[in-house]
């Protein structure tokens, strides 16, 4: 049996994009009240585990969100260290903590990361079975320990690479139309764009590849679709050229 490191644990800020909403993919906790014995608080954290004495953080980075999608070999980048002596201040949060490990746990250190995927391809049966359902980033609000902290630190990275590099990609779909693709970086950045100027400025990049493919079933004129050339992106001595908008 594998040895846990009780003060060492690794963190996912998972994001995904349904088309519409930028969401984050939470697992959630049912807590005995401790007001009322036959009672349960219900609330919400970050994907993450301790690591084990065999692992490497990115190691345990990737079974996290196997477990949690099903998926391998997606975007995943290191985030921040988060090590404040106070970061598990709340009792219930020390109580669960001992209570899932059988370990006197004091503190945690945490290497966060955060990671963006299609949610379409990700595996229901497998957040279903670890309790994890995808949920607005705009109405997260509060979760335990310091995820939420932790959260916002990985959207406003988001935004930032957003404009530096097209990470954004790996949040859409192989195929996508420009109006997809806009409304990716209007919710991601969290403001209108104009329309006229985003078209301009994506369609200058070499590695957007218009396809002879159009929408299907919809109720207005079929938009022409899109695709992400990544080996375009990757030779282009332009690669690290953002879309500041």
């Amino acid at each position: 049996m594998l040895k846990l490191n009780p003060h060492l644990s690794v963190d996912c800020v998972i994001f995904g994009f349904d088309g519409q909403n930028l969401k984050a993919l939470l697992t959630k906790r049912n807590i005995p009240d401790p007001e009322n014995a036959n009672k349960f608080i219900t609330d919400y954290k970050l994907p993450g585990d301790f690591i084990t004495d065999e692992e490497d953080l990115q190691t345990a980075a990737n079974r996290i969100l196997k477990e949690l999608t099903g998926l391998t070999n997606i975007f995943l980048k290191q985030l921040w260290v988060f090590g404040s002596p106070r970061r598990i201040n709340k009792e219930r949060d020390i109580n669960w903590l001992r209570e899932t490990t059988g370990l006197p746990i004091e503190r945690v250190v945490t290497i966060a990361y955060y990671s963006l995927i299609k949610i379409a391809e990700s595996q229901q049966e497998n957040a279903n079975i670890n309790n994890a359902l995808w949920i607005k980033v705009e109405e997260i609000s509060e979760l335990a320990f310091d995820h939420f902290e932790i959260l916002q630190r990985g959207l406003k990275t988001l935004r930032t690479r957003l404009q530096i590099e097209p990470v954004g990609f790996e949040l859409l779909p192989r195929q996508f139309t420009l109006r997809q693709l806009q409304n990716l970086y209007e919710v991601i950045l969290g403001r209108e764009l104009d329309n006229r100027n985003f078209r301009k400025k994506i369609l200058k990049a070499e590695y957007l590849v218009a396809t002879d493919d159009k929408e299907k079933e919809v109720a207005h004129k079929p938009a022409r679709l899109f695709m992400f050339d990544k080996d375009i992106y990757e030779k282009s001595e332009m690669r690290d050229l953002g879309f500041q908008f």
